[in-house]
């Protein structure tokens, strides 16, 4: 059976308080990234939520990481937070054109996460999915629009044509519209399967040829840790969607399913107040490649 790739990360890299206990007593700042790229596949760059970054920044994070990592990007808060939906263009241009091709192909999906006040609202959300390119050669004739303030911190050109992926992250029961549903399918932008302890919903619909999964704390946000047990169910789920499937468990908008085919499976934690993030991670990445999804176990 044909599957997707699975990549399991964490959400960013520099805390405090994983100094001396994952990192290594005295290891340097600046060897934090790497240190944490020689012990997982792919990290989701949170940085970029906050301020826009340098191209020198992400050439830096390139050069720190092995030939077959990947990076996550997270979009600007400006958009999805301050703007929420409301003329983002130009923000939106100015994001891509901060450096991101600089990655080259080690970018990876950009998250776009909303406040869990924001509605769901049809006209902002498929003008905002409409404008998302997605492969480089049409991010870069995006970022060429950029504000005259990015002179000098742009990067615009890039080094192949690829694809590019979006995800969406929701906090409100408004998104649990079969119309919402609809739009990421139709835009080929993945649903965030995000586990927050249960403050806010999460729907599993599958609406792309990938999974984005955020996992930030089995019952207290951002601490709690994932038990063997919840690692392993994680684990099965994760199987069956890179499969192509659909856990029967999993909760979902509609029941319609998209058409099976196997599907990459990107998936972070970012539980990392206790330091349970790196361990969970390393842990699960361990286990998915040994978990058979259930039409296996039947054969």
């Amino acid at each position: 059976m044909t599957r997707g790739m699975v990549r399991v990360g964490v959400s960013g890299w520099r805390y405090a308080p994983w100094r001396g206990v994952f990192y290594p007593p005295k290891l340097r700042q600046a060897d934090e990234l790497a240190y944490v790229a020689s012990r997982l596949p792919t990290v989701e760059i949170n940085g970029t939520f906050y301020s826009l970054q340098s191209p020198a920044s992400f050439s830096s994070w390139y050069a720190a990481t092995p030939r077959d990592f990947v990076f996550s990007v997270k979009g600007p808060r400006y958009v999805t937070h301050i703007l929420r939906l409301k003329d983002f263009e130009r923000p939106l241009f100015n994001f891509l054109a901060s450096g991101l091709f600089n990655l080259g192909a080690k970018l990876g999906p950009v998250l776009w996460q909303f406040p869990p006040n924001l509605r769901f609202n049809v006209d902002r959300f498929e003008a905002f999915m409409a404008a998302l390119p997605h492969d480089t050669s049409a991010a870069l004739a995006t970022a060429r629009r950029r504000d005259s303030r990015m002179t000098g911190r742009a990067r615009l050109a890039i080094d192949a044509p690829r694809l590019m992926r979006h995800a969406m992250e929701v906090r409100n029961d408004t998104f649990l519209d079969p119309r919402f549903i609809g739009l990421l399918r139709r835009y080929r932008i993945a649903l965030v399967v995000a586990d927050t302890g249960g403050k806010w919903p999460s729907p599993m619909d599958v609406t792309a040829d990938f999974l984005y999964l955020r996992l930030h704390g089995a019952t207290e946000l951002y601490k709690s840790r994932y038990s063997e047990a919840m690692l392993r169910k994680w684990a099965q789920w994760i199987a069956e969607w890179r499969a192509g499937g659909q856990p029967g468990d999993a909760m979902r908008v509609i029941e319609e399913d998209p058409p099976r085919q196997a599907r990459d499976v990107y998936c972070y934690f970012d539980n990392t107040d206790k330091l349970h993030a790196p361990a969970n991670a390393q842990r699960l990445q361990a286990l998915v490649n040994g978990v058979a999804t259930a039409e296996e176990r039947a054969a």
